[in-house]
């Protein structure tokens, strides 16, 4: 009996003992799936943080990309001041900038740092005629964002006109349209052109020999019997020679295929003379119609012309005003001598004078355009009138330079005229708080009210 009570409490002992090991072992298997998890969310947490880092880095260079952006979009590359003048302008950006001399030895009389200005705040100075500057745009006070130079130009004064011009321009050399078919013997189809000369070339020799007019290239052409002719071409500004071998037409005469053009009319308006007589016009380049490339000019006249029809601008469909211009000596205004993408310009005759019949006006410094009202000046109805537009936004640094101005029509009577701006018032001055500050350059197609003009400082740095 006493032997049976002792195993019994031996079996009892050593029963706890595998529970009390059971219960560890439990516990233990439980402690470790605990650590393992503790370390997993360690783990997903260090995830978690490294992720919000990240994310946080990235928003901020975003928005410092975007803030730099801003300020890099809002502050023009250059900006004028009149010599001797207090210029007063408000950019409203959040940066700072420092302002150096420019010196021809490449040193600054300006210690780096001594002329530190607030670009939220109005910013005045005062600079000599003979001193050029640059201002060095800083975000948060030591961030380079933009390097900005500050010309000194002298004061100036325009006379506006707004009368409508005949124009006439004669190309550089020979231009190059395009390429075509035409049927040679036997009904084939040749374009001897095709792949060798581009839309946009201009021909500056024809087997050696210069040319100015399409007529003498056509003629060297049909002369050359057939044998390869060598074409002198300027293309991106870089001069190369290409040869191409003419084919009969059904005619039996030479061709290569080619469409060619040494001229271009159009009508337009004069904005500005000036004190020595020179005129500005148009506010952008005369571009080639089916090249939409610039024109290169190798002189050009300038024609009386009168109104003869308005269309009115619809949604889609742009207006456009047709001028009736007599090529003749006795209706000559002056000569052109450049077309820039900035506008056409030259100089007048005594008869272009003559339009110049108001008073001359000061220019208008892009940083004093004020959005609100203007007016600009044109010639509708036979008659040279003001009227009534407001400045809508105004872009200090464009990428497109002839918009720089963005503007809206509100004169009841020149939208009843017109519909607003209409193709042919292209250089019509634009009228600011008794200043010349710009001209119409484009008009929306979906809104013949609204349209683009160009700072007229951009128009005198052609």
């Amino acid at each position: 009996m006493d032997r049976e009570i002792e195993e019994k409490g031996r079996n009892k002992e050593a029963g706890g003992s595998r529970e009390q090991a059971e219960i560890k072992a439990q516990a233990g298997g439980e402690m470790v799936v605990i650590l393992q998890n503790w370390k997993a969310r360690v783990r997903r947490l260090k995830i978690y943080r490294a992720m919000l880092v990240a994310l946080l880095v990235i928003s901020c260079a975003f928005l410092t990309g975007m803030v730099c952006y801003y300020i890099d979009s809002s502050i023009p590359s250059v900006i004028n001041v009149r010599a001797g003048e207090e210029e007063s302008f408000r950019l409203g950006i959040p940066a700072k900038a420092d302002i150096v001399s420019v010196s021809e030895g490449g040193k600054s009389n300006i210690p780096e740092g001594a002329v530190d200005i607030d670009l939220s705040k109005t910013v005045t100075m005062k600079m000599d005629a003979q001193s050029s500057y640059q201002m060095q745009v800083k975000l948060f006070g030591f961030l380079p964002v933009k390097q900005v130079g500050i010309r000194v130009i002298e004061d100036q004064e325009l006379i506006p006109v707004g009368t409508p011009i005949g124009i006439y321009i004669e190309t550089d050399g020979v231009l190059v349209v395009g390429t075509g078919e035409f049927q040679g013997e036997g009904g084939v189809n040749c374009s001897p052109g095709k792949n060798i000369v581009k839309s946009g070339d201009y021909i500056r020799k024809v087997n050696g020999t210069d040319v100015e007019k399409k007529d003498e290239v056509i003629k060297m052409v049909e002369e050359s019997g057939g044998n390869p002719v060598i074409l002198t071409v300027e293309r991106n500004g870089e001069t190369m020679e290409v040869a191409i071998q003419p084919e009969k037409d059904e005619s039996g005469s030479y061709k290569i295929g080619v469409w060619i053009r040494d001229n271009a009319q159009g009508v337009g308006t004069m904005t500005y003379i000036d004190s020595h007589g020179n005129f500005g016009a148009l506010g952008h380049g005369i571009n080639d119609v089916d090249t939409s490339t610039l024109m290169h000019v190798d002189g050009g006249t300038l024609y009386e012309t009168s109104i003869i029809d308005i269309k009115k601008g619809t949604v889609g469909n742009p207006g456009e005003m047709t001028g009736l211009i007599v090529y003749s000596d006795s209706h000559i205004l002056g000569t052109i001598t450049k077309n820039s993408t900035q506008g056409i310009f030259g100089t007048c005759n005594s008869k272009a004078l003559a339009l110049g019949t108001r008073d001359a006006l000061p220019i208008g410094l892009k940083q004093e355009i004020q959005r609100g009202a203007a007016q600009i000046l044109c010639t509708v109805d036979g008659t040279t009138k003001f009227y009534d537009i407001e400045v809508t936004d105004i872009h200090l640094d464009h990428d497109n330079v002839n918009r720089g101005i963005e503007l809206k029509v509100t004169d009841a009577d020149l939208l009843e005229l017109t519909g607003g701006i209409v193709q042919g018032m292209s250089g019509s001055p634009i009228i600011q708080n008794g200043k010349i500050i710009g001209a119409v350059t484009h008009v929306l197609v979906q809104d013949s009210t609204r349209g683009y003009g160009i700072f007229i400082e951009n128009m005198l740095e052609h």
